[in-house]
Formats: structure tokens, C-alpha cells, sequence
């Protein structure tokens, strides 16, 4: 016999930048976000030990994502729960925030700025 999953209902709280899930009218579970200009990155997700394994997280994720998509934001999921669910649902692939930069002056064999642990530093700046 399969056990129904409870119904989560998810709420935005924006003055403690977090979304909340509850259930019967009992909190069951949060994500919470720094908000940036342009950017929410999702820190943390956490569902109670008695409600695991019921859809918590997934609702969770489901709505923090769509919060983004709606609002046409990027997003960053700094937590491994949101990462992951993310990687599942490509649908949002194109509001995932992916760094355009890279590193290619990296100092190597050739470069001018290379620094040589053998020569004395000359004080300037080195990191």
C-alpha cells in the first residue's frame, strides 16, 4: 500500500529571505537565498527529520526556482540540495547563474609576470 505524500504549501518570506514549507499548518521546511541585483543564491535548504522523504525538499526547490524563472532572475545554488535538484530539471538551465570569466593569466612558463620563488620579492603587489 502506497502512503499519499502530504500537500506543502510554500510561502515567500522576504524579510528573512528564505522560502517556507509547511504542512497542516506546521513548518516542515525552508530555503533560504541572499538576494543580489539580478541574482538570488540559494545557501541552504532544510526540511525536519519527521517530514524527510515526503517531497519537502522538492517542493522547496520547485519553488524557489520558479520564484526565479518568473521574476526573469539568475540563480546560483550554492546549496547541494538545490544543485542537485537543478541538474535534474534542465527547464531552468537558462536562469542558472554560469560565470563568464576565466583565469588565463595564470602566471605560466611564459608569461612576464611569472614570479620566481628564488629572486627576493620587490614589494610590489603578489598574491
Amino acid at each position: 500500500m502506497k502512503t499519499e505524500k502530504p500537500r506543502a504549501t510554500v510561502t515567500r518570506v522576504d524579510d528573512k529571505n528564505r522560502l517556507e514549507a509547511h504542512v497542516d499548518g506546521q513548518l516542515a521546511g525552508l530555503v533560504e537565498y541572499i538576494p543580489t541585483k539580478g541574482l538570488l543564491a540559494f545557501v541552504h535548504t532544510e526540511v525536519l527529520p519527521e517530514r524527510e522523504g515526503q517531497g519537502i525538499g522538492s517542493a522547496l526547490a520547485h519553488a524557489s526556482l520558479e520564484m526565479v524563472r518568473r521574476a526573469d532572475l539568475k540563480f546560483l545554488p550554492v546549496c547541494p540540495f538545490i544543485a542537485s535538484w537543478a541538474d535534474r530539471h534542465p527547464e531552468y538551465e537558462p536562469w542558472r547563474y554560469r560565470s563568464a570569466g576565466r583565469v588565463s593569466d595564470w602566471g605560466g612558463p611564459e608569461s612576464p609576470r611569472r614570479v620566481d620563488p628564488a629572486k627576493p620579492h620587490d614589494g610590489g603587489p603578489r598574491c
